[in-house]
């Protein structure tokens, strides 16, 4: 029990500190925080959230060259964009994320929101009452994405799903923003159909390594059942909010805590 009651004092006091408005201008999470249109926070959020590899400033930097692309107005571009206006596209890079997989995240989105108002329901709609929620949630997201006839084989490798054992790091840290709603105001907030009691951890190297340190993790596979019992562990401090507790792991993770 004392050692719960260290590991929670210790989250708490990180979880503060970290969970602050300064927390935006370095962080990824500034891309859709620059737009007020809730389409365009969407867009940009979830597009923002898959190229999340590598270093921070480089993901800011790439995000930005993406969305100015678009006149950054995204969703305008989804829904009246010609064909002439995807010739700049063919050139986008980031990683592994190549032209290919670019043209069909416009091709997804542009179908998506002339059918639907949010991207809300690309998730929600697949909400079960049982404890699978959260797993049928990703996988029926992950399905639709690809529903589209010709969507590309290799793309998938950048949408995970559970199907695939995947921790599914970028959509969990995707949803964080877009549903975890708190006086800070770092995470958007904007989606009142999911609760935040079923988000799951946002599980990357740094975030695993200090889990594994304070004992929330034991798995040595990197994968969804190592997300769960992360978030399984967290929810005993917060059962209605463990992914608040993201700032904190990461927090630590870039205070060299578990080096």
């Amino acid at each position: 029990m004392k050692k719960n009651l260290e590991i929670i004092d210790l989250l708490e006091e990180a979880f503060e500190k970290y969970n602050r408005k300064n927390f935006i201008k370095d962080d990824p999470i500034q891309i859709p925080h620059s737009y007020s249109l809730k389409q365009d926070q969407e867009i940009t959020a979830f597009w923002t959230s898959m190229l999340a590899w590598g270093q921070r400033k480089t993901i800011i930097n790439k995000s930005k060259e993406l969305f100015g692309m678009m006149d950054n107005a995204p969703y305008d571009f989804m829904l009246n964009h010609e064909d002439i206006d995807l010739k700049p596209f063919e050139n986008f890079k980031h990683r592994t994320f190549q032209p290919t997989d670019c043209l069909y995240f416009i091709a997804f989105l542009s179908d998506y929101y002339r059918k639907n108002e949010s991207l809300e329901t690309a998730f929600s709609d697949h909400l079960l009452s049982d404890d699978t929620t959260t797993e049928n949630m990703l996988s029926g997201f992950h399905d639709l994405f690809f529903s589209l006839e010709f969507a590309p084989q290799r793309t998938r490798k950048h949408i995970a799903t559970p199907k695939r054992k995947s921790t599914c790091k970028r959509l969990s840290m995707f949803l964080r923003w877009m549903v975890r709603n708190d006086k800070q105001g770092v995470d958007l907030g904007l989606w009142k159909n999911i609760p935040s009691s079923i988000l799951l951890m946002p599980l990357d190297v740094h975030v695993r390594r200090v889990a594994m340190k304070l004992g929330l993790l034991n798995r040595k596979q990197n994968d969804f059942r190592a997300t769960l019992e992360l978030t399984g562990h967290l929810k005993k401090f917060d059962p209605e909010d463990p992914v608040r507790f993201d700032f904190a792991l990461f927090g630590l993770g870039l205070e060299g805590f578990a080096k």
